[in-house]
């Protein structure tokens, strides 16, 4: 694992993703700050985060999230697969002077799982990203302490319109179906909320797109 304010070593280099490229101008997007920041303020008041806790941002992106955690925490790990995201991610830990914070490159589709375990493990707007959702939550539930609380933010079922034509992950999710892949994996006291709504009114179809936070037990 890399130290704090360090990426783990990159693997061979690998052709540009979207992510990468629109990582410099991420939070430049009003409605995205608010999001992490609604999601951040909805984790703290439903799971009692100590100064000692450690915390897996998964699919941390720029850091949204975990920034807005970081003031409560004693360390956050920011694990994403994005060169480019981690490398803005590196640039904001700099910045900020913050010691609490790690960015670690991280694939858990294709890279074995951190010898580190965690108390809280949270993840905002990636699940709809990963095709083997199942197999992701039984990963999670290995990577967390018991007890230990899992807080994944992701978008209801929706009809497409959110990324569009050609998107080939999930119209978000049914929660009951989340819920019983969860418990599947080991997880209890399974419970959602609504904590956000983004809203896009130029879309030729659904413009409401709500964003629930589903948080577990280990």
């Amino acid at each position: 694992m890399s130290r704090p304010g360090e990426t783990a070593a990159a693997s061979p280099a690998t052709a540009a993703t979207p992510f990468d490229e629109r990582a410099a101008t991420w939070d430049a997007d009003p409605a995205k700050v608010a999001r992490a920041l609604a999601v951040a303020a909805a984790i703290r008041s439903q799971v009692p985060i100590e100064r000692a806790v450690r915390v897996l941002e998964y699919g941390c992106g720029t850091g949204l999230l975990g920034f807005a955690l970081q003031p409560h925490c004693d360390c956050i790990t920011l694990a994403d697969s994005s060169p480019g995201m981690l490398a803005t991610l590196q640039g904001k830990i700099a910045a900020s002077g913050a010691s609490n914070l790690q960015a670690l490159r991280l694939d858990l589709v294709s890279d074995p799982l951190p010898a580190e375990r965690f108390d809280l493990i949270c993840s905002l707007m990636t699940f709809h990203h990963i095709a083997d959702t199942a197999r992701l939550l039984r990963d999670l539930y290995t990577l967390l302490d018991s007890p230990g609380h899992l807080c994944i933010a992701d978008l209801d079922a929706e009809d497409g319109s959110f990324h569009g034509p050609g998107f080939t992950g999930h119209r978000g999710f049914a929660r009951a179906a989340l819920a019983r892949e969860a418990q599947e994996a080991g997880f209890h006291d399974i419970g959602f909320s609504t904590v956000f709504h983004v809203v896009k009114p130029d879309s030729p179809g659904q413009t409401d797109f709500p964003i629930f936070l589903m948080v577990a037990r280990k």
